[in-house]
């Protein structure tokens, strides 16, 4: 993952493991025959999809890559890797031309697209396949929030009037790789159900890990509680707890393949 002063938390990441592992196995299902080669996950976290990965293409070297050592413990403890390398994705490269680059929830860290996936895709073997999947909630009420509040209570620090979605839509995509080969692109809206949490309204629970992380890590222990109160009481109009304190929570993702 893209390089930060504070590490990821695999333990904070892994509470919605269920609800982030199916994209990345929607996505897995898609990427059809390969060339000999290597395996590449790209942004690979703690593992969470190594197994997977192993199991759709056996016998083959698989490479982890991210730059979160907290993330890359984790996923050495699986024992499923043939290598992991710390590093930040936007300066990686690979030694070997790759069969597969499989990134998952990862590339929307990055800038410029338009130059990223066609790099990307030049690393490859030919016959490869580039494979992503990344979020698409810019402009969802949870991620709109985080934008909105931060601006207002921090504005010395926090200006998001020229942001954009770091994301294009599943089209452009298309668009923009269809002269490197065949690709197919989408967008799916999953319907997640966050169960209840006690400290903590659920969307804030699963936003914290990720989406969170770069406003959290300018504010003060203070200014973070002040923070999430005002974020909690806006999630709460925009997504109401049901009876037994679960929401359920639309969540769209982006996703392509292309094979070269």
């Amino acid at each position: 993952m893209s390089a930060d002063d504070k590490d990821w938390s695999p333990e904070t990441y892994a509470r919605f493991r269920g609800l982030r592992l199916r994209p990345a196995l929607d996505l897995l299902a898609q990427v059809g025959e390969l060339p000999k080669g290597e395996v590449v996950d790209l942004g690979c976290g703690d593992g969470a999809v190594a197994e997977a990965l192993a199991v759709r293409l056996p016998g083959r070297v698989l490479r982890g890559v991210d730059s979160s050592q907290a993330m890359l413990a984790q996923a050495r403890g699986l024992g499923i890797y043939t290598s992991l390398e710390a590093v930040d994705i936007a300066g990686w490269r690979p030694e070997t031309p790759p069969a597969l680059i499989y990134s998952n929830a990862v590339l929307q860290w990055l800038p410029d697209h338009a130059s990223l996936m066609p790099r990307l895709a030049g690393y490859l073997a030919p016959g490869g396949v580039l494979a992503v999947q990344m979020p698409r909630q810019f402009k969802a009420a949870s991620h709109r929030f985080l934008r909105d509040i931060a601006g207002s209570m921090f504005p010395d620090r926090f200006d998001f009037s020229k942001e954009t979605s770091p994301c294009a839509k599943a089209e452009e995509y298309h668009a923009l790789l269809s002269p490197l080969g065949a690709v197919e692109a989408w967008e799916t809206e999953y319907i997640q159900r966050l169960d209840p949490t006690a400290a903590m309204h659920p969307v804030r629970a699963f936003t914290q890990a990720t989406a969170m992380r770069p406003i959290a890590d300018k504010l003060s222990v203070t200014e973070l509680a002040t923070f999430c109160a005002a974020y909690e009481a806006s999630l709460s109009a925009a997504y109401p707890l049901q009876k037994d304190g679960a929401v359920l929570f639309p969540f769209k993702r982006v996703f392509f393949t292309l094979k070269i």
